[in-house]
């Protein structure tokens, strides 16, 4: 009969706990290095993902979990995907780096408030970052830093714009104040005569039948890159195949981030045309990273833009008529609950000027709607119910709390006065981001070579096994980057060397005392055992205080600080979990071996028993 090497490996009792805790480490280290592949490279992430969707006894069973989120009412469930159902190469690149390592336009702009109430100028400063934020998604940037600082009486707005290669742009993008409008209907806006609206009709059909015969294309497997470059107007994704990359909610119109976020898969195409304000425009959803607010998409799109009254040589008056009242008359803007119903509104209060002005306008426009922009963009429409003499108003509709202060945050930063004026601007290159990693790589590197030298020469065995536990160690800390995500900055990076030297710390300690427990007479895994628990008190005790450390750092630093503090503190916790945890559980299954009797393996002159 053929015994089962297995069949004792996991048996009850101390030995079998020891390797059920080795196993399941093992299976974590699978885990977090699976994490780290995916995305690293799209060569390595497709040729596994053909790999597994190609085995036919794995292709059909629902393995891959993934979170849904409901956009009804933001619900999320853990939903299985099979094998055919998932993209590995759709995760994207591995991690997130900030401007210092990736390139882009760092911006330092000065905020003149010296006109603005000490106790309004946090709110005013807020509702500046907000205008700011709106106009750079325009120029499409992936996710800007902006900050407001404070030092003193001087306040600053730090805009940092990864990615950006033409500085000028994005300063004439971001302006000075914003501006706050009041518009109303005007009387004499025209419209199409109807052989005008046939004639603007006919060539709209025409727009649409292009569209249709390009989505016919892809849909029968046509490149979709190639033809969006072929055939887009949509001139700031055109050339780059109508790539947008890490789009978030809020982003696009509302028709187009519909299909995208509720209505596809990552490699599908929408199979139907989508019309907007803009046009009919062909969607591809290309891969989802993170969830709920952190929620980004990596899409394609062409678009066929469609005709208005110029193409056909009529210029219509607009809808909107502009105003004398603008944001210069507009004290401030706050919210509050409606005393009957309790429900969110904004209230607005305008100086001397601005409440002769508003009630000029309010008595002219009763019962019609008034339009409030913001930067050229209707942010309100309310309807005035009677002319408003005492130059306060109230703008009420079906608001949350949350975006009754948006709302506030915005007119304030339209209505007070807050000029900002560039101080600094500085063009930060890829070469010397990639320069950066690389010399960071190579010392990183080399730094764990020489560290697994000392270890193995200087502790022999135990050394060994604090180098495998120290690689564990990494994978892991780098596969929580990916999952948090870290935004990698260079401090962070230094962050993560000086934790790795913090891992091995822990190492020593132990295995000092270990040897200690040896010199003493104790047998081996007595040993084991008494050396962790004379070593822990230490290594609690320093690792705490480098936590409170980092969260000082993390709470009073600048945005590099705090990039170096977050790593640092991930990888002191990391660290903690792999000398106490994964170096235990190894140099206990180790004492079990017989090898492992060998004195000289230790250092010590008595031999372990």
């Amino acid at each position: 009969m053929i015994k089962n090497p297995f069949k004792n490996i996991f048996k009850p009792g101390p030995r079998g706990k020891i390797r059920w805790s080795v196993f399941a480490i093992f299976v974590l280290l699978l885990v977090m290095l699976f994490i780290d592949v995916i995305g690293s490279n799209n060569i390595v992430a497709k040729n596994i993902d053909s790999f597994i969707s190609s085995t036919p006894l794995v292709r059909g069973f629902k393995i891959w979990p993934q979170v849904e989120v409901n956009p009804a009412d933001s619900t999320k469930n853990l939903e299985f995907k099979t094998i055919q159902e998932i993209d590995l190469s759709s995760y994207g690149f591995p991690f997130k780096l900030g401007l210092d390592l990736r390139g882009g336009a760092h911006l330092v702009y000065q905020a003149d408030v010296s006109k603005i109430n000490s106790s309004e100028r946090s709110d005013s400063l807020a509702g500046v970052r907000d205008v700011i934020e709106r106009r750079i998604n325009a120029l499409g940037v992936s996710e800007p830093i902006i900050q407001t600082n404070q030092v003193g009486d001087n306040w600053r707005v730090i805009v940092e714009l990864a990615g950006v290669t033409d500085i000028n742009q994005a300063i004439k993008m971001i302006g000075e104040t914003p501006l706050l409008e009041f518009k109303e209907e005007n009387p004499q806006a025209s419209t199409l005569t109807p052989e005008q609206q046939a004639q603007l009709t006919k060539l709209n059909d025409e727009v649409k039948d292009k569209a249709q015969k390009i989505l016919d294309q892809i849909l029968a497997g046509g490149d979709f890159a190639a033809l969006a470059k072929e055939n887009s107007e949509d001139l700031g994704s055109k050339d780059n195949g109508g790539f947008y990359s890490g789009v978030k909610k809020g982003t696009f119109v509302p028709e187009y981030e519909d299909v995208l976020f509720n209505k596809l898969k990552s490699g599908e195409v929408y199979p139907e045309l989508v019309q907007s304000q803009f046009g009919y425009h062909i969607i591809k959803k290309e891969a989802v990273r993170g969830e709920g607010d952190n929620l980004e998409i990596d899409t394609r799109h062409i678009l066929f833009k469609t005709k208005t009254a110029a193409d056909i040589g009529v210029t219509l008056e607009p809808e909107w008529k502009t105003t004398k009242l603008t944001g210069k008359q507009l004290k401030r803007a706050s919210v509050e609950l409606a005393p009957n119903s309790g429900i969110p509104q904004v209230s607005l209060e305008f100086d001397s000027e601005g409440t002769e002005l508003f009630a000029e306008l309010t008595k002219n426009n009763t019962g019609k709607l008034l339009a409030i922009f913001l930067d050229g963009e209707a942010i309100s429409i309310p309807r005035v119910n009677e002319p408003i003499l005492s130059g306060q108003a109230v703008i009420s509709g079906s608001f949350t709390i949350k975006e009754a202060k948006l709302l506030a945050q915005r007119l304030n930063a339209g209505a007070l006065p807050v000029p900002i004026s560039l101080v600094s601007q500085t063009k930060i290159g890829a070469t010397l981001g990639n320069d950066s990693v690389q010399n960071s790589l190579v010392a990183g590197f080399w730094g764990l070579i020489l560290v697994a030298i000392f270890m193995i020469l200087y502790y022999r065995l135990p050394g060994v096994v604090s180098v495998l536990a120290l690689l564990i160690y990494i994978i892991i800390v780098l596969a929580l980057f990916k999952l948090v995500p870290v935004t990698l900055t260079l401090a962070g990076i230094a962050g993560v060397i000086l934790s790795i030297g913090m891992a091995v710390d822990a190492n020593v300690l132990i295995f000092e005392r270990l040897k200690e427990e040896l010199r003493a007479g104790r047998d081996l895994v007595t040993a084991v055992e008494h050396g962790f628990k004379r070593a822990w008190s230490s290594i609690r005790d320093s690792n705490i205080s480098s936590l409170i450390t980092c969260a000082i750092l993390f709470w009073f630093g600048s945005s590099i600080i705090k990039g170096f503090a977050l790593t640092l503190a991930l990888g002191i916790i990391v660290s903690m979990f792999s000398a106490i945890t994964i170096t235990r559980q190894f140099l206990r299954l180790i004492a079990k071996w017989k090898i492992s009797k060998i004195s000289w393996l230790y250092g010590v002159k008595n031999s372990p028993r």
